[in-house]
């Protein structure tokens, strides 16, 4: 896409160091409240850590300000609760990390991994690649600037310099990927010109800090997992292990998010609630373990987590209950 030379060489990772003992993470951000498909992630993520006799942890991803709804990150928090979805640990919240993700940058400025990009969402919009993109994709940049250079009083974004050479990871769900991201994203930003860090440069720094060894979530981040391989290597970052889970979206086919006002979950019935997203993920819950106590409910969950029966899935019809 971008031009660029071929290059045959290929990054493989996807594969946590065997002797890393497990540790996963839900990771939400607060721009509105929990809906069924944060409920599916939740579960996946917690049922994976648990039945692998792992640590749950929770990050509330607050980097994004103006998408942020007030108290929306306690409300989270509750609703975990609520769901007696119980994680270790304290919560690390991103906002909190502006120093760490400084650091990282000054150590892929140093490396001459970093790029100064004036260019606008506009003109890279107007570029012939990015008007075949799909709606929601991640503007293609091109190995050149269609801006001008930076002048003294103008503030660039970051963007990391994409390497040329295809990145393979094997994802437990979806099965093995290999993207080349000069060619289908190219150089991505870290930190954007209003000042705002990027999420590619945040999860990948708090997941090294965390010690994440395990990354599961929605299949819609899937494209964003080629971008965090490249940028963990620059930053000598250990690999971890990828499963994507299937997301639900509506009848109409629109995904389920807090951007398109998802209904949040219901404070009544938990139990319910908790064996439709299993249903969802095609575990087969018995007849009337909705009608269970929530603990039985969980009992339940851990004995039966097969995360085989949806190899394959990328999305579900949502059927809440």
């Amino acid at each position: 896409m971008s031009g660029a030379k071929s290059s045959s060489a290929i990054a493989t990772t996807g594969t946590a160091e065997p002797t890393r003992p497990y540790r996963g993470r839900f990771a939400p951000s607060p721009s509105g409240p929990l809906h069924f498909g944060s409920l599916i992630a939740a579960i996946g993520s917690f049922l994976e850590a648990r039945t692998r006799g792992g640590e749950w942890l929770v990050r509330i991803e607050d980097l994004d300000p103006p998408r942020e709804r007030p108290g929306a990150a306690d409300r989270i928090l509750a609703t975990l609760e609520r769901f007696e979805l119980h994680w270790d640990g304290p919560v690390l919240r991103q906002s909190t990390r502006t120093e760490a993700y400084e650091a990282a940058l000054e150590l892929l400025a140093a490396s001459g991994s970093l790029r100064l990009c004036l260019c606008s969402r506009a003109q890279l919009a107007a570029l012939a690649e990015n008007q075949r993109r799909p709606a929601g994709e991640e503007l293609f940049h091109p190995p050149e600037c269609i801006a001008p250079a930076p002048g003294p009083s103008d503030v660039p974004a970051l963007r990391l310099r994409a390497p040329d050479r295809d990145i393979e990871f094997m994802d437990r769900v979806q099965g093995r990927q290999c993207t080349n991201v000069a060619r289908t994203v190219g150089d991505f930003v870290l930190k954007r010109r209003d000042g705002l860090f990027a999420y590619q440069l945040a999860v990948v720094v708090d997941d090294g800090f965390q010690g994440i060894t395990d990354i599961v979530r929605g299949a819609d981040l899937l494209s964003s997992t080629a971008r965090q391989v490249v940028l963990q290597q620059a930053l000598r970052l250990p690999p971890v292990t990828y499963m994507h889970l299937p997301i639900a979206v509506s009848n109409t086919g629109i995904k389920l998010s807090k951007s398109e006002d998802a209904p949040a979950l219901s404070r009544s019935s938990p139990s319910a609630q908790v064996v439709a997203a299993l249903e969802f993920l095609k575990q087969a819950p018995p007849a009337g373990l909705a009608r269970a106590p929530l603990a039985e409910v969980w009992q339940w969950a851990m004995a039966h987590w097969q995360p085989e029966r949806f190899t394959g899935m990328r999305t579900g019809i949502a059927s809440t209950a």
